[in-house]
C-alpha cells in the first residue's frame, strides 16, 4: 500500500512541472513578482549532458531583465558570423546586422544548456524557489477554481497537492500536454546526427561553419571551452557506440568541405535524433499552462527551441501573477495563447526552410546555391539586407505583439519610434553608455510591474501624482525630468535624462507616454496626457490597482508613491476594467 505525504500547510499559487530552462524561468519569474511556487521534476537530479547551444539577442535582453545575464556571459561564446564553404571553398561569411534592430546585445551567445539550467537554479533559489528532484507528477484535475494534483515521490509516497494553477514545462513527451488532451499536430521528418568533440583546426570561432562536402552536409558551432565544437551530420545519421569512427568521418568531411587540415577527437557525447515538427493550437485549458516544448517542437536547425521556450515562460509569467495578485482581471490569460502559439507556428515554418537549407541534398541545388552566393558576395547592399533579414528572424528583436489583447493600438498620430506591441529596450551598448536616461529605463524595466514612461509638461504633474497614488503597487508612473537635480512631480520617481538621449532616441514630444508591460513590451501611449490620458488605457487592459509587489532581497526596493491630490486625475474616474481583451 502507497503511503501518502500530508499536504503541505502553505498551498502554492503556482505548481510547475519540469525544471529545464522553460519551468526554471517560469518559477524564478512568478517568484519575482511575488508568488508561491513549487517546482518539480520526475528525473534524479540536473542534466549533465549536452543539449541546447544558442541563446539569441532577445532571450539576452530577457535575461538581462531577469538579473541573471551577468553570472551567464562570461560563461558563453560570443557568435558574430554564419561561414559558408562548400568543397574545400570558403562561399561567404554572413555577419550579424543590427543596425535595424537596435540591442546591447548584438551576437549569439553559445553556452551549453547545463550551464543555464545552473545559473537558473541559482537565481531561482535565491528567491526561494528549490526544485524538487525525482517527484512525477502522476494526475491532476482542474476543478474550476483550482487544480489538484497527484505528485509520486522516489521513496514510494505519494502526495496530493492544491494549486491554484499548474503550468506544464515538462519537455516534447509532456505529461501535462497528454492528460489535457491537447493535440501536437504536425509531422517528423530528418534523422541527424549530434557529436561534442574537439576538434583541431584554424577555423575562427567567432564563427558557426556550414559546408557542403560531396558526402553531404555537416555544420561547426563553437562550445566556449577551447577547442571544443558541436558537430552536426545531416546524412550519415548511423552510429553503433564507436566514437573514433565517428572521429573520422567527421574529420573526412570538414576537410573536404573548408580544404584545411582538420583532427577531430573522440567526441565525449553522441545523439541521433529525428526532427519533429509540431505544435499545439492552444496554450491553455482553463487553470493548466503548457509552455516550450510541450507546446512546440521543432528543428534545431536555428537554435531557437530553448529561445521560444524561455520567451513563453517569461510572457506567462507576468500575466499569471497580475492575475493571481489580483491586480488585473483573469481573461489576461487568455493573451497567452493569443501572443505565442503564433510565434510556435511561425517558428515552425521558418526552421522547416532552414531545414531544407542545412542539410542540402539536391546537387543542382548546390550548385546553383555556389553560383547564388558568388553574386551577393559582390554586392554588398544585397548581402546586408539579407543579412538583417536572418538576424530579424533568428535573434527575435523584431517580434511584435501587434495583434494582442494586451496591445491597445495609437490613435492619431503614431507616438515615438516604439510602437505599441513592440519591445521598449532599443539601443546598443554605446548608446547606454553615453546615455544617463537609457541607463535608468534600463534598471526600470528589471522592476517587476507596469511602467507608465511620461514626459510630462508642469501643467501635468498634479494628475500623474493623482493617478500614480491611486495605482501604487501596479503601476510605477516614471517622469522623464532633464537632471537629477530637476524637480519633478512631488512623491514621483523622476526618471533623469540630462543627455536628453532617451527622449531624442524615442522621439518623445511634451506631453507624450509609454505604458510599458512587465516583459518590456509597449501596451500602449498617448501624444498628450491631456488630451489622451493614461486611464482608459489601464481601463481597457483590465489594469487593477493592487498590493505592492514583493521586494526580493537581490533587488532594491521601489520607492512607494503615496501623494495626496486633488480630486482630478487623468481621464474619467470609472473603475478599472476586468478584461483584457
Amino acid at each position: 500500500m502507497t503511503a501518502e505525504r500530508p499536504a503541505p500547510q502553505n498551498a502554492p499559487d503556482v505548481l510547475v512541472v519540469g525544471a529545464g530552462p522553460v519551468g526554471l524561468t517560469a518559477a524564478h519569474e512568478l517568484a519575482r513578482h511575488g508568488v508561491r511556487v513549487r517546482l518539480v521534476d520526475a528525473a534524479d537530479g540536473p542534466a549533465t549532458t549536452s543539449r541546447a547551444l544558442a541563446t539569441h539577442a532577445r532571450s539576452l535582453e530577457t535575461y538581462e531583465q531577469m538579473g541573471v545575464l551577468d553570472d551567464l556571459l562570461p560563461r558563453g561564446q560570443r557568435v558574430e558570423h554564419f561561414t559558408l564553404h562548400q568543397n574545400g571553398r570558403r562561399l561567404i561569411r554572413f555577419d550579424t546586422d543590427y543596425s535595424r534592430l537596435p540591442t546591447r546585445h548584438p551576437f549569439t551567445l553559445m553556452v551549453d544548456q547545463v550551464v543555464t539550467e545552473e545559473v537558473l537554479r541559482t537565481a531561482a533559489a535565491r528567491r526561494g524557489v528549490e526544485v524538487e528532484w525525482r517527484t512525477r507528477l502522476t494526475e491532476f484535475e482542474d476543478t474550476g477554481d483550482g487544480v489538484t494534483a497527484l505528485l509520486a515521490h522516489a521513496d514510494g509516497t505519494t502526495e496530493t497537492v492544491r494549486a491554484g494553477w499548474l503550468v506544464g514545462t515538462d519537455g516534447g513527451h509532456s505529461t501535462v500536454r497528454k492528460r489535457l488532451g491537447l493535440p501536437l499536430r504536425g509531422d517528423s521528418s530528418e534523422t541527424w546526427l549530434i557529436a561534442d568533440a574537439v576538434v583541431h583546426c584554424d577555423l575562427p570561432r567567432d564563427s558557426i561553419h556550414w559546408m557542403r562536402t560531396p558526402e553531404g552536409t555537416v555544420m561547426l558551432v563553437p562550445f566556449p571551452e577551447p577547442g571544443k565544437w558541436r558537430l552536426l551530420d545531416t546524412r550519415d545519421a548511423t552510429y553503433h557506440g564507436d566514437d573514433e569512427a565517428i572521429a573520422r568521418r567527421f574529420a573526412r568531411k570538414i576537410r573536404a568541405g573548408t580544404g584545411t587540415a582538420v583532427t577531430v577527437e573522440a567526441p565525449t557525447w553522441v545523439s541521433v535524433f529525428t526532427i519533429q515538427q509540431r505544435m499545439i493550437p492552444e496554450m491553455r485549458a482553463g487553470r493548466c499552462f503548457v509552455a516550450g516544448d510541450a507546446a512546440h517542437v521543432h528543428s534545431p536547425a536555428s537554435g531557437q527551441g530553448m529561445n521560444t521556450g524561455v520567451q513563453d515562460a517569461y510572457n506567462l509569467a507576468w500575466k499569471l501573477a497580475a492575475v493571481i495578485r489580483g491586480q488585473a482581471g483573469e481573461a489576461l490569460l487568455d493573451s497567452y495563447s493569443a501572443e505565442r502559439v503564433p510565434v510556435g507556428a511561425s517558428l515552425l515554418a521558418s526552421t522547416k526552410f532552414a531545414t531544407v537549407l542545412v542539410q542540402l541534398k539536391n546537387r543542382y541545388a548546390a550548385a546553383a546555391l555556389r553560383g547564388l552566393f558568388t553574386f551577393v558576395r559582390c554586392l554588398p547592399p544585397l548581402k546586408g539586407r539579407i543579412e538583417r533579414k536572418i538576424m530579424g528572424g533568428m535573434s527575435a528583436l523584431d517580434l511584435r505583439y501587434e495583434d494582442s489583447p494586451v496591445t491597445l493600438r495609437a490613435e492619431g498620430t503614431a507616438v515615438g519610434t516604439v510602437p505599441p506591441g513592440s519591445r521598449l529596450s532599443r539601443v546598443t551598448a554605446a548608446g547606454t553608455e553615453r546615455s544617463t536616461g537609457w541607463r535608468e529605463l534600463l534598471a526600470e524595466l528589471r522592476e517587476s510591474g507596469w511602467t507608465l514612461l511620461a514626459f510630462a509638461r508642469e501643467t501635468d504633474h498634479h494628475a500623474l501624482s493623482r493617478l500614480a497614488e491611486e495605482y501604487a503597487g501596479t503601476v510605477r508612473v516614471r517622469v522623464v525630468v532633464p537632471g537629477p537635480d530637476s524637480d519633478g512631480p512631488p512623491g514621483l520617481r523622476p526618471l533623469a535624462d540630462p543627455e536628453g538621449r532617451l527622449r531624442a532616441d524615442l522621439r518623445a514630444a511634451p506631453g507624450s507616454w509609454l505604458l510599458v508591460r512587465p516583459d518590456g513590451y509597449v501596451a500602449a501611449s498617448g501624444a498628450d496626457l491631456a488630451a489622451q490620458p493614461p486611464r482608459p488605457a489601464l481601463d481597457s487592459l483590465g489594469i487593477r490597482p493592487g498590493p505592492a509587489p514583493a521586494t526580493p532581497a537581490s533587488t532594491p526596493a521601489s520607492t512607494p508613491v503615496s501623494t495626496a491630490g486633488d480630486t482630478a486625475a487623468y481621464g474619467p474616474a470609472s473603475a478599472p476594467g476586468t478584461a483584457a481583451a
